[in-house]
């Protein structure tokens, strides 16, 4: 069944690579190469650089290119066909020109979460197909997300500016806590990674886990350049932004056991999450307990003032009989 399944796919991409020529679809052709039947390979770098490659020039060709790569990536039913589509989409992110990145941000055009509509992609022709399928759902969303953070951070995440440092400093508390919290959910999710021992020696999968790891290097450089900010910031954090930031910081220290396993590299970066949450955590349990210090004046100064709202009504309408009226 297997080699059935090959051998159909082989037919399929000669045939729509044919028709591509035929027609002359430059950037059609570029994307059926680098998006083959291929089970167990990846793209290779000559076709990427060549789908990238046909969207630069003008805004209507970046567009098309992009276009064409979603309906591709939303059209079919192969594992393989799916995963080299996000690959593609990755690599836009990562290495596209700024026309080129500028298409892919904007779509589509109505927005929404989950756009890549794969949350629930099932291919099932085989056994190599099904343990794929898993792989099409997890790194979409990883893609999906990575969008998501890009967008709120105002530049993608392999492009990010020289002076970043200067760049957070001049964010407000609510600003950064989003930008914050949307990286801590990026790493949540690359923690949810399937198991690539059961499909080991794959090397589209080993692709796929190459280019996260590389994300989790450059993710980790900015959340490190937010995080030291944070901690500069500890002392004009409201109460309710350093509630915020120590449930982050929480959520992200969670991640670390898998990410140490699995990337096998940070410990500055944790030390530095673990310092940060743990002041911050200092500076919310004191402030805590002045509020409910506070709550309790409030509370005995009311009781007080009933009181003696209570004995001057009872002094000025006091009867010589002796009762209230």
């Amino acid at each position: 069944m297997t080699k059935l399944t090959e051998l159909l796919g082989i037919i399929k991409d000669k045939a729509s690579q044919s028709k591509a020529a035929l027609l002359s679809k430059r950037a059609t052709l570029s994307l059926l190469r680098a998006t083959s039947h291929d089970s167990f390979t990846p793209p290779t770098h000559k076709h990427i650089s060549t789908l990238l490659s046909s969207g630069e020039g003008s805004r209507a060709t970046a567009s098309a290119v992009v276009e064409v790569l979603m309906n591709r990536l939303q059209g079919t039913n192969n594992s393989a066909v799916a995963l080299k589509c996000l690959i593609a989409v990755h690599h836009i992110i990562n290495r596209g020109s700024f026309i080129l990145q500028d298409q892919l941000s904007v779509y589509p055009y109505a927005g929404g979460r989950n756009y890549l509509n794969l949350s629930n992609f099932r291919h099932n022709s085989d056994s190599v197909s099904w343990e794929l399928s898993s792989w099409v759902r997890w790194f979409a969303q990883h893609v999906e997300q990575l969008l998501c953070t890009c967008r709120i951070l105002g530049f993608f995440i392999g492009n990010s500016p020289r002076d970043r440092e200067e760049g957070v400093s001049g964010l407000t508390n609510a600003d950064l806590l989003t930008q914050f919290d949307s990286l801590v959910t990026l790493v949540e999710w690359i923690c949810k990674r399937p198991d690539p021992s059961s499909i080991r020696g794959n090397k589209l999968v080993d692709e796929i886990v190459n280019l996260v790891h590389e994300d989790w290097i450059v993710i980790q450089k900015e959340v490190s350049v937010q995080v030291s900010e944070f901690k500069e910031r500890l002392s004009c954090l409201r109460f309710g932004e350093a509630v915020e930031l120590v449930c982050c910081l929480k959520r992200l220290e969670e991640c670390k056991e898998k990410m140490m396993l699995e990337m096998a590299q940070g410990h500055r970066f944790w030390d530095l999450v673990r310092e940060v949450k743990d002041k911050t955590g200092t500076e919310v349990y004191k402030e805590k307990g002045k509020v409910q210090k506070e709550i309790r004046k409030e509370r005995v100064s009311e009781s007080d003032r009933f009181c003696s709202r209570v004995l001057i009504s009872a002094d000025s309408f006091q009867f010589p009989s002796g009762r209230l009226f």
